[in-house]
């Protein structure tokens, strides 16, 4: 699982071009809702390890998260093949977060 994040923002074209699984996850270092979903994050990505996972900060004049029309963090955004398959906004649970990642890791 990636611990930080991304230093430089991935370009929306990069991501719709990409190929196999990846998992997006916007938020803050400093938001709450976001530090309280690592753990859930990091025990059901365990088992997904062949998923990139990117963490993008957001905010303020950050495009990418208006793209993806983020409006509340953290934001979990599942890819197969550049197509967003599921979305898990502010989960509290590890099982909707294995399941999400089940149905891009094939």
């Amino acid at each position: 699982m990636n611990k930080d994040y991304a230093a430089v923002e991935p370009r929306r074209e990069e991501l719709d071009a990409s190929t196999g699984p990846v998992l997006l996850e916007f938020g803050a270092p400093w938001c709450g809702h976001c530090r309280a979903a690592q753990a859930l994050i990091a025990e059901a990505y365990s088992a997904h390890q062949a998923v990139r996972h990117i963490k993008i900060e957001d905010g303020s004049g950050r495009r990418l998260g208006r793209s993806f029309g983020v409006k509340l963090w953290p934001t979990l955004i599942f890819l197969l093949q550049g197509k967003e398959v599921a979305r898990l906004v502010r989960p509290s649970d590890a099982e909707a977060i294995r399941q999400a990642l089940a149905g891009i890791d094939r």
